[in-house]
């Protein structure tokens, strides 16, 4: 599979905004971005949910590459946060805005005139 760097930041931002729209898996990257690196066990601990449904949700966070599995002390897998595709994302988003702010602002001078 390529590098997330080289891959089509359309699908990187997709693959980010499906990962995100469901509120575990936010709370679980909230988890990771606020202790950093964690196992399902240390994150199962943390959060109302069984460590089986925190490990399918890191399956998934792992396939849209928001988080990279590494081995910890005594074969446990760490879990941590990738940056990359967040950027994406964000970048995709302020696109987006950037042209609804012209379409806005066109709007409004359209008003104001009229």
């Amino acid at each position: 599979m390529p590098q997330p760097e080289q891959r089509d930041p359309e699908l990187i931002a997709q693959a980010v905004f499906t990962a995100l729209a469901d509120p575990t898996r936010r709370a679980i990257l909230a988890e990771l971005a606020a202790h950093g690196p964690a196992t399902a066990t240390d994150l199962a601990d943390r959060l109302p949910i069984s460590r089986q449904a925190i490990t399918k949700h890191l399956g998934l966070l792992a396939d849209a590459e928001l988080v990279r599995a590494e081995p910890g002390e005594r074969r446990r897998i760490r879990y941590c946060l990738r940056t990359h595709p967040v950027a994406v994302a964000q970048s995709f988003l302020a696109a987006l805005a950037h042209t609804w702010d012209d379409r806005l602002g066109a709007l409004g001078e359209h008003l104001d005139r009229t």
